[in-house]
């Protein structure tokens, strides 16, 4: 799009924040309402894009029970998802554009019986989908944004699979060049990365960091320096209120989290990785 909208008086009436803040000037679902009402149309379908990652939750947890609580923060409605799985399991054409082809081609996947007795693992087919369609999307910074963080993960689950024992190949999602280069190099030291990719060094630094809760943080600021270096030229664009988007949830994740809950939680994140994790049998 060559063409941009300038969001003048909306961006400048943005209170501003920083990764240390301790308050969030609103939520995320509470900035989601206001652009809402402040994007044009096709800004707006831009970033319905992004925030497909509260749909595809929602798709999961009504596939698992169709009485599941859904997260308001999706944009497609349980009466939606329900008439979408009906027509697939019919074969009908899936006739609402608000649905993601990736969403048609998991419920698919889903529906295949013999997928399901391979005791897939849903969420990492759901993941790599997902990430497989942003890193599509027509617009730099945010096919940038999803493919930074498709690498980062996708470095970081290879280093911790090593470490636990686990197979490499299987905890890779998506199927960017640096996906396949993990999966091709499962066995080497760096993975055929280090001449390869830009923030190798970085993560790999981040990664040894032992303390589970300062590990994260670390990794967010690395994510949220990204986006102001990326950012330096835009002020009053799509662009910049992504950027702000990224970085409120970033925010707002912190917020929630002190320091003790955190290291709890994330503790129990890798203790799963460790011990709850089950591959399937070959």
């Amino acid at each position: 799009m060559l063409f941009k909208h300038q969001y003048y008086c909306f961006i400048a009436g943005l209170p501003d924040f920083s990764f240390d803040s301790m308050k969030l000037p609103f939520t995320v679902e509470e900035f989601k309402r206001m652009l809402d009402e402040e994007l044009k149309p096709d800004d707006k379908r831009l970033l319905n894009k992004y925030f497909l990652k509260y749909d595809n939750d929602n798709l999961l947890h009504l596939l698992k029970n169709k009485d599941a609580e859904l997260n308001p923060m999706g944009s497609i409605s349980r009466e939606e998802i329900q008439e979408t799985i009906g027509r697939i399991k019919e074969d009908l054409p899936v006739k609402n554009r608000k649905v993601p082809d990736f969403h048609e081609k998991f419920i698919r996947t889903w529906l295949d019986e013999e997928v399901q007795a391979e005791n897939k693992l849903w969420d990492d087919l759901m993941a790599s989908l997902y990430m497989d369609y942003g890193t599509e999307v027509k617009n730099s910074l945010m096919s940038r944004w999803f493919e930074l963080n498709l690498n980062i993960g996708n470095l970081l689950s290879a280093i911790y699979a090593r470490k636990y024992g686990l197979d490499v190949a299987r905890v890779v999602v998506g199927h960017n060049p640096v996906a396949q280069l993990i999966r091709e190099n499962a066995n080497a030291r760096d993975f055929g990365l280090s001449q390869e990719l830009e923030i190798f060094d970085a993560v790999v630094r981040l990664s040894e960091e032992t303390d589970i809760y300062e590990r994260e943080r670390k990794m967010d600021k690395f994510r949220w320096d990204w986006l102001e270096e990326n950012t330096v030229f835009d002020y009053f664009n799509i662009e910049y209120i992504f950027a702000y988007l990224c970085k409120l949830q970033m925010l707002e994740r912190w917020v929630k989290l002190n320091a003790e809950e955190g290291e709890r939680v994330f503790r129990e994140l890798i203790a799963g990785l460790k011990g709850d994790v089950k591959m399937p049998e070959e």
